[in-house]
């Protein structure tokens, strides 16, 4: 159950695509009206502005009177997601380029505090407090173990490689909304983005080079299926690309968890796939690596556990947790000297998940 799984407040949401803007309303973490879907008019500003507040009006008419509390949703960046302006390179919203004051724009309109934020931001509070982290912290506390984890990072696999970080409860947004990874240096293609080589883009890109098939059309289901052996294609190459994807996604997932210190979550459209490229990302992640006196360390001081696994759950939860006796006396505490984190597949969907860190994240905000 999610921490405002019970509550009674509304919140108006959107969900903001280069071709269309989706409205509704959540209530107790649960969508409470069929969505109310607009053309985005993205390229004229004046009119995605004026398309927005009929959205937004046409929710809070069906809402039989109850009166929403915020307006909380994901926009594509780059922005100041804390103040609410939306600006840069925008690939669906090009007449946001210069910059648009979108959150204090709404909040003038419709007199409640509007929150804007990343999607992976989203679907990382999402996770952390009404998905992975607690459905985690359950099962450890179901099974005896004393262990429990305050931290969640949250991936998102499809048109680029999101991120998010909770700690402690609060979303890390950053001081510039900038917490990102995509652009780390690949360590496959010298001088390009880590990116390339992790979404969609990426799948699409490996198995046409490997297999010298050029088709445009095959999308990574596709791709996808070729390797479970259920279409026509060049296995070896649709293999070759979720390998490529699973370890490039390590390495970056390790740099992240060894400063940020969390359950990973991963979700995104390419989630799906997990079968083919969680064995090369673990394999990444449980790298040794060298000193310049040839000594041999764990690329993570911490292990990682497969938490999707039945048998590596059940280690995981079991850690090295012993009876230590406190010196000089005959009293006991328990210690577990074993460092570890965990990697799962999102459970609840990405755009679920999205859609209650949005939810959460008005409540929280506003119970401070």
């Amino acid at each position: 159950m999610g921490k405002y799984k019970n509550d009674k407040r509304v919140v108006l949401t959107l969900d903001a695509g280069g071709n269309s803007l989706r409205f509704n309303a959540m209530k107790g973490e649960e969508f409470i009206l069929d969505t109310i879907t607009l053309p985005s008019n993205a390229n004229n500003l004046d009119l995605c502005l004026e398309t927005m507040v009929t959205g937004f009006k046409n929710v809070i008419n069906q809402l039989g009177g109850e009166k929403p509390v915020a307006i909380s949703f994901a926009f594509p960046g780059p922005a100041d997601y804390p103040a609410g302006i939306i600006g840069g390179f925008l690939p669906n919203f090009p007449s946001f380029r210069e910059g648009v004051a979108l959150g204090p724009y709404l909040k003038e309109i419709f007199g409640i505090p509007v929150f804007i934020n990343n999607d992976g931001d989203l679907f990382a509070f999402g996770e952390a407090l009404s998905g992975a982290l607690p459905e985690v912290n359950g099962k450890l506390a179901a099974v005896g173990s004393g262990k429990r984890f305050n931290n969640l990072i949250g991936y998102t696999l499809g048109t680029g490689f999101g991120i998010g970080c909770v700690i402690n409860g609060e979303l890390n947004r950053g001081d510039n909304s900038c917490v990102e990874t995509y652009c780390l240096p690949n360590p496959h293609i010298n001088g390009v983005i880590l990116e390339d080589s992790v979404a969609i883009r990426a799948v699409k890109r490996v198995y046409s080079e490997q297999s010298g098939v050029l088709d445009a059309s095959l999308t990574p289901k596709d791709i996808y299926d070729i390797a479970e052996g259920t279409r026509p294609g060049d296995r070896k190459a649709a293999l070759a690309a979720f390998e490529e994807l699973g370890r490039v996604a390590g390495k970056a997932m390790a740099t992240a968890a060894q400063l940020m210190d969390g359950i990973i979550v991963i979700g995104g459209g390419i989630s799906a796939s997990a079968k083919f490229f969680m064995p090369y990302l673990l394999e990444e992640m449980r790298a040794s690596i060298k000193t310049l006196s040839g000594d041999t360390l764990q690329r993570l001081q911490m292990k990682v556990y497969n938490l999707d696994d039945e048998a590596e759950f059940a280690a995981f939860a079991k850690g090295e947790a012993r009876e230590l006796k406190i010196y000089g006396t005959e009293k006991t505490v328990i210690y577990d000297p074993q460092k570890r984190i965990g990697v799962t597949i999102d459970k609840i969907g990405t755009s679920t998940a999205i859609s209650v860190g949005a939810y959460d994240f008005a409540l929280a905000e506003l119970d401070k």
